[in-house]
């Protein structure tokens, strides 16, 4: 009998011994990996829904959040829709944020918002989902799997706080959600959607003076914003002077009234100076009337420039020069 036939021999033996294995690690659909001590399991289950939330209940206020979490799971699971299923769900998200797991937790608050719209949390998980946003605008990093840090990211930032607003438009956290929305987009640079971010809760809000009038302000911001990255389009210095001069019409008595002023006129003084390059372009390839256009743009758009003078030096030059052409 040679070597390798003793091994399948007591292979086969030890698949036919009985014996117990503890399985300490056990994955439900809906729970994820959870750890069960040997004979741990059927302790905190119960064949009702109301026992199996009381279960929930009594773990979270005890601060035993993994059974709390396992139970208020297996309520939504087992009963998804009974009276109770609401305040399970609610149990679960809470679990999820206490424990550090934002992503999660968020979903699950989602899931009650879709699933049971009339719960009487349905306020304050709006109120959680905002607050889980805010740590993601601030800075924290997305996870895989709960664990992993991935990295932030502000378009993910945005679609929470989108899914916000959507959750309820007119709800109290709405507003300052839309808001946030322009914050994110606004923190990736992309200054054109922040705009449309802000333009639309002026909007939405204009029964809401302090959030439109904040709204107009910060949408004002993000053209400037965008506006010094122009070298020879201005209009977006223009759009920016426009926005502030509406936020200064309609908010006379705003304290930022004398920032938007200030702001307006260094816009003039940069709107000035792209259309000082842009003439300079069109004198360097001779043509003279676009050149004339354009150094006329800069006394008009700020007299009192230090491109101004240089302007009227040049526009006087180009006139004789005109002249003498044309005799």
């Amino acid at each position: 009998m040679n070597r390798r036939f003793i091994w399948l021999l007591l292979a086969a033996a030890a698949c036919l011994l009985p014996f117990r294995a503890p399985a300490p690690f056990v994955y439900t659909p809906g729970e994820g990996w959870n750890y069960e001590p040997v004979g741990g399991v059927g302790k905190w289950t119960r064949t009702r829904a109301k026992d199996q939330l009381a279960v929930a209940q009594e773990a979270f206020d005890k601060k035993d959040y993994a059974l709390a979490q396992k139970a208020a799971a297996r309520v939504t699971r087992m009963w998804p829709l009974s009276d109770y299923a609401p305040q399970a769900q609610y149990i679960l998200g809470r679990c999820y944020e206490i424990r550090g797991w934002d992503e999660r937790a968020f979903k699950s608050y989602q899931t009650l918002v879709e699933k049971y719209p009339k719960s009487v949390n349905y306020q304050e998980v709006l109120r959680r989902q905002y607050e889980i946003a805010g740590r993601f605008l601030n800075g924290e990093w997305f996870r895989v799997y709960n664990y992993i840090p991935l990295f932030p990211s502000m378009e993910r930032t945005a679609g929470l706080y989108e899914q916000i607003v959507k959750n309820g438009p007119y709800s109290e956290i709405a507003p300052l959600a839309q808001m946030k929305i322009g914050a994110a987009r606004e923190k990736q640079s992309n200054f054109p959607d922040a705009v449309k971010a802000y333009e639309l809760a002026a909007d939405r809000y204009n029964d809401r003076p302090a959030i439109a009038a904040d709204a107009i302000f910060r949408q004002a911001l993000a053209y400037q914003k965008e506006a010094t990255t122009a070298e020879y389009d201005q209009n977006t210095a223009a759009q920016a002077v426009a926005t502030f001069t509406d936020f200064m019409t309609l908010y006379p008595d705003d304290p930022r009234v004398p920032q938007a002023q200030k702001i307006i006129g260094r816009l003039h003084a940069e709107q000035a100076r792209g259309n000082y390059e842009i003439a300079k372009y069109y004198e360097r390839n001779e043509k003279w009337n676009g050149a004339l256009v354009y150094y006329n743009e800069v006394l008009l758009r700020d007299p009192t420039s230090p491109f101004a003078s240089v302007a009227r030096e040049r526009i006087d030059a180009i006139k004789r020069r005109l002249q003498t052409a044309s005799k």
